[in-house]
């Protein structure tokens, strides 16, 4: 009997260790990106976007991609006008995030143990790539999913995306004094077990 409950508990490490290295695919129902926008020199706003896609390979790799034309401002218009001026969805649809994390840290977080990590990572956005430090937290949930969140914000510079232009004509449009160049992001990601 002893034996058989040996071999049935083996035989399940075995099974999630396996589905551990297999990768994380982003829950997208799960997950949040968010940006904030400054306006009037004091008046702060939150977006979204709807559609976030992802995955953390069995190696570590790490790769999102942002569908720029479902971002979310809770005004139509400005939704429009964002698609359209700002991020010109036309030519840039999408933006990526692509990083590289340990796998064995990763393999080796147990349950409900919070890791901090601090990645080295790329963006391309609006046709431009630059490099950021994006510090997260990493929990693992009891059926092998991932939680990452950001410590605090990531801040985007309009000026390294040549986004400048678009973040004036939004002003324009909207008749303002000002609106910020630098973006505060921040994400809470869930990744389930491949």
């Amino acid at each position: 009997m002893k034996l058989r409950v040996l071999l049935a508990t083996a035989t399940l490490g075995l099974a999630f260790a396996n589905s551990a290295f297999a990768g994380w695919k982003l829950d997208e129902q799960a997950s949040k990106l968010n940006f904030l926008s400054t306006k009037k020199a004091q008046i702060i706003e939150q977006h979204s976007f709807k559609k976030v896609a992802g995955k953390v390979a069995a190696n570590g790799q790490v790769n999102l991609q942002i569908d720029l034309a479902s971002v979310e401002t809770n005004i139509p218009i400005r939704n429009e006008r964002m698609q359209k001026y700002l991020f010109e969805t036309d030519k840039f649809a999408n933006a990526t995030i692509s990083a590289k994390v340990d796998s064995g840290v990763l393999a080796a977080l147990a349950v409900g143990e919070l890791k901090t990590l601090e990645l080295a990572a790329e963006l391309d956005l609006h046709g431009n790539k630059q490099k950021l430090t994006v510090p997260v937290t990493v929990v693992k949930g009891n059926q092998g999913q991932l939680y990452v969140n950001s410590v605090g914000s990531v801040v985007i510079n309009a000026a390294d995306f040549a986004l400048v232009e678009g973040i004036n004509k939004l002003q324009e449009l909207a008749g303002l004094p000002s609106i910020t160049y630098a973006v505060p992001v921040s994400f809470n990601l869930v990744f389930s077990a491949e």
